[in-house]
């Protein structure tokens, strides 16, 4: 698969296979995000890979997060067990943090640098047949998430990365095209 057809056929993949992932897989797909171009050669990123048990408190958090915009006791529970059951089945997850620097600049060009390798991930786990799902959000900050990642003082998550056999296709969702986002300046 080439890199252009690549770009066309990455999707977010929300179901996944019971199969597992295995390790080699996962240290393949790591090894194509420090590839990623990184002002300074800073190297910021920071890879977490959860296993079940950190799938489980990840997802822990986030079912209760979730399950503050519903009103039912019960359904809030339902929402809870069901959020930390679906992440806890994953086949793989991978948090992807950056190594806080000192001045804002290079936090900038550090937190950018970290997407790239994130893009590097994804494009790598499509061509082993792999799919990819990107997770962001305000959960990224929340000191509970960071607590059952591990995650450092000095280290700032930027994404959850779960990974794992499609289950099935996604259809392509449209897209503006760039001749109409893009300005040509004299």
């Amino acid at each position: 698969m080439d890199v252009p057809d690549a770009i066309q056929s990455r999707r977010s993949i929300k179901r996944f296979t019971e199969r597992p992932v295995t390790r080699e897989e996962i240290e393949r797909i790591l090894e194509a995000g420090v590839l990623a171009p990184n002002h300074r050669m800073t190297q910021p990123w920071r890879f977490l890979v959860l296993g079940p048990r950190a799938r489980r408190a990840y997802g822990e958090v986030l079912g209760d997060r979730k399950a503050r915009r519903v009103e039912d006791p019960a359904a809030a529970e339902a929402v809870r067990r069901k959020v930390a059951d679906e992440h806890a089945a994953l086949p793989a997850m991978v948090g992807v943090a950056v190594k806080l620097a000192a001045d804002a600049e290079t936090r900038e060009e550090d937190y950018a640098a970290a997407f790239m390798g994130i893009q590097n991930m994804a494009l790598t786990a499509l061509a082993m047949g792999l799919g990819t799902h990107l997770k962001t959000g305000a959960v990224m900050d929340d000191p509970r998430a960071r607590a059952a990642l591990g995650l450092r003082d000095d280290e700032r998550l930027v994404a959850i990365l779960n990974i794992g056999e499609p289950a099935e296709a996604a259809p392509p969702k449209p897209r503006t095209p760039a001749a109409e986002l893009t300005r040509w300046l004299p």
